[in-house]
């Protein structure tokens, strides 16, 4: 009977011991995958695939450049990457497994027989868990998903940010596309002038240097269409740049009016919005709850743990059970310090909301006068200037097509109309682009 309990207690051992090292690793299978990287953009449109000659409106762009921006798709990867961390801070800690065979003769081999291995030869079995004490696991879930909530206002923020971009970029396209129809257009009107200067000089109305000095303009004009399709152009390549290059067609283009549209808001109003909408202001606001979490945890990690171990043991023909505890005790390391600095984080996070309460205010404020300074000046443009310089400039070229005003005078008041024309323009896209900033600073779309 001793030697059938002996050959029992050895082949459990031996059994527990191949299970312990031949087991497949659990939290290997039972963990979760790492997210697959991003496949390669299909290129698609919320509604068809963007090649060839395509016009594009701002509210696509922006849409394309939400869907394709590979910045903003490396930021949102940090979302997934802190539900990721949220899992690992909901882990148990893994049970440890021991066993040991002692007193063997191995430099004895007389000796190493049933008898000796039932009566002398020892063996233990052990399994030990930490149990963890003051809800650790629940404070480290809680402070991970407090920070996952951090990240995801972070992420919302930066698409606030490249929705801007993709909207002044845009702005810059029309611009550009604006002077390029006006070089245009004054170059085939200035290019008729040449044609009844050609026709004048021949007929001897004027000396051959004024027709020269007619036909040396003209070089100014070309050159302004040379440096407008120019200016599109890398206009239309900075706005590829933020919708992904990959995207669109390298002959793609912008669709939209270029027109003034007064904005009438109050600014009270744009900033009780932007407190509400703003993600960076809502992000210092979870900055805060996050704090409290992580207190929370430092206050957990310092209860003391406690160590569970039962043995099996089988010593001197005798079969045994040992129940161990073991936990440290609190004397000099009580997470102390841990603790005060996260109090003090809490501390930093709640004047970080207020230093970001000040930022939104502030840059409401700036969005707000621009809009109404830009549009001061645009109106200024509108109830007279444009239709003064044009006045000038077709007064002074039917004067001077009757000899009745020189050509000094002609070429002034045609690059002063051209001057005033491209002026007003630029003031227009000022104008555009200060009611996006507009709209960034309050975290919207569309005003109200």
């Amino acid at each position: 009977m001793c030697v059938q309990r002996v050959r029992l207690a050895v082949l459990f051992f031996a059994v527990c011991f191949c299970a312990c090292i031949l087991a497949p690793d659990s939290s290997a299978q039972g963990k979760p995958q790492p997210p697959q990287p991003p496949s390669t953009p299909t290129m698609q449109t919320p509604s068809a695939q963007v090649h060839g000659a395509v016009r594009l409106t701002l509210d696509q762009a922006i849409q394309l450049a939400l869907e394709h921006n590979h910045t903003l798709k490396a930021a949102q990867t940090t979302i997934q990457q802190n539900q990721a961390q949220e899992i690992t801070a909901n882990l148990r800690p893994n049970p440890t497994f021991t066993a040991d065979a002692q007193f063997l003769p191995l430099f004895q081999p007389n000796e190493f027989n049933s008898e000796y291995i039932d009566e002398t030869a020892q063996f233990d079995l052990g399994i030990s868990y930490l149990f963890e004490r003051g809800r650790k696991r629940q404070h480290r879930l809680q402070a991970a998903k407090d920070q996952t909530a951090v990240t995801t206002s972070t992420v919302a923020d930066n698409e606030r940010t490249l929705t801007f971009n993709v909207a002044q970029q845009f702005v810059s396209v029309q611009l550009a596309e604006s002077t390029l129809d006006l070089a245009i257009q004054d170059m085939k009107s200035f290019q008729n002038t040449v044609d009844i200067g050609q026709a004048r000089y021949n007929a001897g109305d004027i000396s051959e240097g004024d027709f020269l000095k007619i036909k040396l303009q003209l070089l100014q004009f070309q050159s302004d269409v040379a440096q407008a399709q120019l200016s599109k152009i890398q206009a239309l390549v900075g706005l590829r740049q933020f919708l992904g290059y990959q995207t669109v067609g390298p002959d793609f283009d912008v669709s939209g009016d270029f027109d003034y549209i007064p904005v009438r808001l109050k600014l009270e109003d744009l900033q009780a919005q932007a407190l509400q909408n703003r993600p960076d202001f809502r992000a210092a606001q979870q900055g805060v709850t996050s704090a409290k979490s992580q207190y929370e945890l430092a206050k957990a990690n310092g209860k003391v743990d406690v160590t569970g171990t039962f043995n099996y043991d089988h010593v001197s023909d005798t079969n045994t059970a040992s129940l161990f505890g073991s936990f440290q005790i609190p004397i000099f390391n009580r997470n102390q310090g841990e603790i005060a600095r996260t109090n003090y984080a809490i501390n930093q996070a709640r004047e970080l909301e207020l230093a970001s309460n000040d930022q939104v205010l502030s840059d409401v404020l700036n969005a707000y006068e621009a809009v109404r300074d830009n549009d001061e000046i645009v109106s200024l443009y509108l109830r007279g200037y444009l239709d003064v310089a044009k006045q000038s400039r077709d007064i002074t070229e039917y004067s001077y097509k009757r000899g009745a005003a020189s050509l000094l005078d002609f070429l002034d008041a045609e690059r002063s109309y051209r001057a005033t024309e491209l002026a007003y323009r630029q003031s227009l896209a000022a104008y555009l682009t200060a009611v996006e900033q507009l709209r960034e600073a309050v975290g919207v779309r569309s005003l109200p």
